[in-house]
């Protein structure tokens, strides 16, 4: 059942992306791209539904169709995008035949060729000589050489193009894939718009994020009573005993408002347009999907890249570590059963597979766990452990995630890139060992690797903010990697 749980999650989740990105680029049947795009889970499920958990699924299935499937993938989205862009109802057939014989307009620019001059003036030669301007249906890019500080060169260029243009256009400090800079002026989509959120914004109403909170509290209230082990028929008919509930539903409403929450104050730090956070209710399995918050402005530089991104995971990290001493100092030690366990069977967790975890329930929990132990969790203690899983995921270095974030601002957008299909891979290799991981690298290779640059994208961050960046990476491997034989017989585990 938790299976088929799973895959309707990673179906629901794959068509939402499908609908977001590619829609808007290629003509191809958004249900034929799902259907290719979840063949390989499909597969996969199928096989472990027949033979069961028992027989491992042969490994020419597992990677046939990982590499098949993303071709027939790209073929047709390829296909898609060769088809004529479909013509508004009232055009006629007189009219497509009359543009086939008269030449071809060129897209309008965005500037008039008499502003031309008047941009060229915004580029001293001392600090970035302007070389190359190309013109696009909805850019100008201007190619140069930096001669001074990347910070410099930014606010001095910046502040020219405002002085002349005004909010016209937003600027863009950016390095191409050859690692040349250029100026990239985008026509500004928020001229027209108020420079502060308000009520009336249809992504920061106050009560509809109270009232997502209100439900959501309720539905892992009753996650909480089904780990409290209080049947339906018991809180139905003494509707006290949901109080059960409410340790798991605080714990782990906590743990995701202050991850959500410490994005929103980063962002608002920076005067970044953003949302309310919106906790995401589900009435079945964990009570909830989650938080999420959406800027709507872009971010001006690396450094309001690297705070915002690692805002969230550290104050959730910090917020998941008492709750989780506390919950597995009030869990319980039991025998591992011989059919094994895996990471969400909370009644029997193995915490070998994580470094972190063991040495956490070692901390908490004495000599008691051992090798042939294992850990019935307490409701605190599953939503302790919840919020590491968060940690973790958002803070592997792939694409939009915040790992993904905070890697593209140490290292730039190339390099996150590279980064991010490495981790890709090794998340892949790492299925290969644990079932439980396919999910999550099905998942992964349905994100974009490409993440949207901040204003300027060029200046990098300071030495500590650099340090502050490698120790949340090594976070991130203390809860992914598992524990080491050798530091288990130290322990004594």
């Amino acid at each position: 059942m938790l299976l088929w749980l799973w895959l309707l999650l990673l179906g629901l989740i794959t068509y939402w992306i499908l609908r977001r990105g590619v829609a808007r680029i290629t003509r191809t049947p958004i249900w034929i791209l799902w259907l290719v795009m979840m063949t390989p889970a499909l597969i996969w499920s199928t096989w472990q539904l027949v033979y069961g958990e028992n027989k491992p699924i042969p490994v020419e299935l597992i990677i046939i169709p990982f590499i098949v499937c993303p071709c027939v993938y790209w073929l047709l989205v390829q296909l898609g995008r060769q088809n004529p862009p479909p013509t508004d109802s009232s055009t006629t057939s007189t009219s497509t035949m009359t543009s086939e014989l008269t030449p071809k307009q060129p897209p309008p620019r965005v500037i008039t060729p008499a502003e031309e001059s008047q941009l060229r003036e915004c580029f001293p030669w001392s600090i970035f000589p302007l070389q190359k301007l190309e013109h696009r249906p909805q850019a100008v890019i201007c190619r140069g050489q930096i001669r001074s500080n990347p910070e410099v060169v930014y606010h001095t260029i910046r502040d020219k193009i405002q002085a002349q243009f005004g909010d016209r256009f937003i600027v863009v400090f950016q390095t191409d894939l050859n690692d040349k800079p250029f100026f990239a002026l985008v026509p500004n989509p928020y001229i027209e718009k108020p420079k502060h959120i308000t009520p009336d914004d249809p992504f920061n109403r106050p009560v509809l994020a109270l009232s997502l909170l209100v439900i959501t509290l309720f539905t892992t209230t009753l996650a909480g009573v089904r780990m409290a082990d209080v049947s339906p028929e018991i809180w139905q008919s003494d509707p006290s005993w949901l109080l059960q509930g409410l340790p798991y539903a605080l714990a782990l409403m906590a743990i995701l408002g202050i991850h959500e929450s410490a994005h929103y104050l980063a962002a608002r730090f920076y005067k970044i347009r953003t949302t309310l956070p919106y906790f995401i209710p589900v009435p079945f399995f964990l009570g909830t999907f989650g938080a999420f918050i959406q800027m709507r402005s872009p971010l001006p530089n690396r450094k309001a890249l690297f705070d915002v991104s690692i805002a969230g995971p550290w104050a959730g990290f910090l917020a998941t570590l008492p709750i989780l001493i506390w919950g597995l100092a009030h869990s319980t030690v039991v025998p591992a059963p011989p059919e094994g366990v895996g990471i969400l069977d909370f009644n029997a967790i193995n915490p070998s597979f994580s470094l972190l975890l063991t040495l956490l329930g070692k901390f908490t929990l004495g000599a008691e766990l051992t090798a042939t132990n294992v850990i019935d969790l307490h409701p605190v203690a599953i939503a302790g452990y919840l919020g590491l899983i968060v940690t973790a995921f958002n803070l592997l270095p792939i694409g939009q995630l915040d790992g993904g974030h905070m890697v593209h601002a140490m290292m730039g957008q190339r390099t996150s890139m590279a980064i991010g299909q490495v981790s890709r891979f090794l998340i892949l290799i790492l299925a290969f060992t644990r079932q439980e991981f396919l999910f999550l690298a099905i998942l992964l290779f349905f994100l974009p690797l490409n993440d949207e640059p901040a204003l300027n994208d060029v200046s990098e961050l300071d030495n500590f903010r650099d340090f502050i960046g490698l120790l949340t990476l090594g976070l991130l491997l203390m809860i992914l990697l598992p524990f080491p034989p050798t530091l288990a017989q130290w322990l004594n585990f």
